[in-house]
């Protein structure tokens, strides 16, 4: 596997790959590192992760972060119902073994020697980390918007980045038969700590220039004029130099793109401003102030 290699294979899927990031996919294999990918939303991240298990033939395993995810949500839950199930259901054996006991001591100590069974991996339900870990064959383990999630939370990531094992109390270590290819992304909403990106290798991605841009679109937007793609990035790259509440992704002006297309606009007047707006910008102050001064970006 080569850097030319992967930009190709991604190129198959209709997105165009840098050279940085075919390189530091290149390098995370090689080495066994965790890649965070950080940058602004909507640069194409989470995509990466994607087409990295499509690349690997892999299972895509994802852990989506936000704010209050913790371990039970990310790494394993107790299956409760099955476990009263079983309970009910082994009732009369229960009572068997407990006509052996002479007196409450022993009942306690021959119940303490049957509970264990009930906290086996039989009655444990796998969230994306430990699904990761206990896969039986390789996987890629993206963990989306990392940023989102809080300092105690990133504490807990270390294991698994790192030794590529987990902790469970009832069960002790578990370590992975195939240690995951790991991606992380971040919006950069906030500060990660320096333990966590030690275990990474590291990655800026921000939005592409207009010729890099432009041929993302031409490449995803069958149909649409070379010289008018030029227009509307020309157009995407003057909005996201403004003051916006939330700048548009490359995802977004895909699908300004492709919204342009369908109407069958020549032109960015205001009537196919007013018109497909919505495709490009998500918040009604931006469409206004856009509209208001659509002739600074045209």
């Amino acid at each position: 596997m080569t850097p030319g290699e992967i930009q190709e294979a991604f190129d198959g899927h209709g997105f165009v790959c840098s050279s940085e990031v075919a390189v530091s996919l290149h390098l995370a294999d090689a080495l066994s590192k965790p890649l965070l990918l950080e940058g602004p939303p909507g640069v194409g991240k989470t995509e990466i992760g994607k087409l990295w298990a499509l690349f690997h033939d892999a299972p895509l395993i994802r852990l989506q972060c936000y704010e209050g995810l913790d371990e039970s949500k990310a790494l394993y839950e107790w299956s409760y119902g099955k476990q009263m199930l079983y309970a009910q259901l082994l009732r009369e054996k229960v009572g068997d073994l407990l006509r052996s006991a002479s007196d409450l001591h022993g009942a306690m100590s021959i119940l303490r020697g049957q509970a264990d069974e009930f906290f086996s991996r039989d009655f444990l339900l796998p969230r994306p980390l430990l699904a990761a870990i206990t896969s039986e064959r390789p996987v890629v383990l993206l963990i989306d918007e990392v940023d989102r999630s809080d300092e105690e939370f990133e504490a807990f990531l270390l294991e698994v980045l790192s030794d590529s094992q987990v902790s469970i109390p009832e069960l002790g270590t578990v370590k992975a038969k195939h240690p995951p290819r790991v991606i992380l992304t971040s919006n950069n909403s906030r500060d990660l700590s320096d333990a966590l990106r030690r275990r990474c290798l590291y990655l800026f991605i921000d939005y592409p220039d207009a010729e890099q841009e432009r041929r993302i679109v031409e490449k995803r937007v069958p149909g649409l004029d070379a010289q008018f793609a030029r227009k509307l990035v020309h157009f995407v790259e003057g909005i996201r130099k403004a003051d916006l509440r939330k700048a548009p992704g490359i995802s977004e002006t895909i699908d300004w793109a492709a919204s342009l297309v369908i109407v069958g606009a020549e032109s960015l007047s205001t009537d196919v401003l007013k018109r497909t707006l919505g495709a490009l910008l998500k918040n009604h102050e931006d469409v206004e102030r856009v509209l208001r001064d659509s002739s600074k970006f045209r």
